[in-house]
C-alpha cells in the first residue's frame, strides 16, 4: 500500500511529535508499505522518511519546484523523486499516487492536505482512508469541530466513515484492512 504522510517540515516543540513520526515510519516499513511524502529531510517529514528508508521500504518524494534546483540538493531518503511544477500539482500527484493518507502533527499545509483528501473521499472522487495521527490529542480540536458540524446539520456522520483519529498503529492497520 502506498501511504501518503502529511506532516510538518518542522519538528514542533514537543519531542513526542518527532517520536510519533519515527514510530509511524517504522510501522510503515514493517508492514511493507511505501511512503509517499513531501520529499524533504527536515522536521517530522525527515523523521518519518528516515525510518522508512533505513528499514528498506520504498520512499517516494513529491517536491514542488525547479528540477535543476531540486536535483542539486541531496534527498537522502527518497528512492524516487517526482517533481511537480507547484504546490497544487504536488498535492494532486500525492492524492493520485496514494492509497491512504495519514496526517501527523503539522501546520496549515498539513491541515490543508489532509482536509482535501477527506473531502475528496467524502464526495466520492475516490474512497481512500484518511487517518489523523492523534498523538497527545493534537487533532482533538478538529474532531470536536467535526462533531459540531454534525450537530449543526452540515455533515453526516456516515460521510466521514473513512476518517480515523488514532495514534495506535494496530488500530490503524485494522482500519486500513477494510480497504
Amino acid at each position: 500500500m502506498k501511504i501518503a504522510v502529511y506532516c510538518g517540515a518542522d519538528s514542533g516543540i514537543d519531542s513526542a511529535y518527532a517520536e510519533a513520526a519515527r514510530e509511524l515510519g517504522r510501522w510503515i516499513a514493517a508492514e511493507g508499505n511505501t511512503l509517499v511524502y513531501g520529499g524533504g529531510n527536515a522536521g517530522l517529514m525527515g523523521e518519518v522518511a528516515c525510518q522508512v528508508h533505513s528499514l528498506g521500504s520504498e520512499v517516494i518524494g513529491v517536491l514542488p519546484g525547479d528540477v535543476e534546483f531540486i536535483m542539486s540538493r541531496p534527498q537522502p531518503y527518497a528512492s524516487q523523486l517526482i517533481v511537480a511544477s507547484n504546490m497544487s500539482e504536488r498535492k494532486e500527484k500525492m492524492l493520485e499516487i496514494a492509497d491512504a493518507f495519514i496526517a501527523l502533527p503539522g501546520g496549515i499545509g498539513t491541515l490543508d492536505e489532509i482536509s482535501e483528501a477527506i473531502t475528496l473521499t467524502k464526495i466520492g472522487v475516490f474512497r481512500k482512508p484518511c487517518i489523523l495521527f492523534n498523538r497527545k490529542g493534537f487533532y482533538e480540536p478538529l474532531r470536536n469541530m467535526i462533531e459540531e458540524m454534525e450537530k449543526a446539520g452540515f455533515l453526516n456522520a456516515d460521510s466521514i466513515k473513512d476518517v480515523l483519529f488514532s495514534d495506535n498503529t494496530s488500530e490503524i492497520a485494522n482500519f486500513l484492512k477494510k480497504y
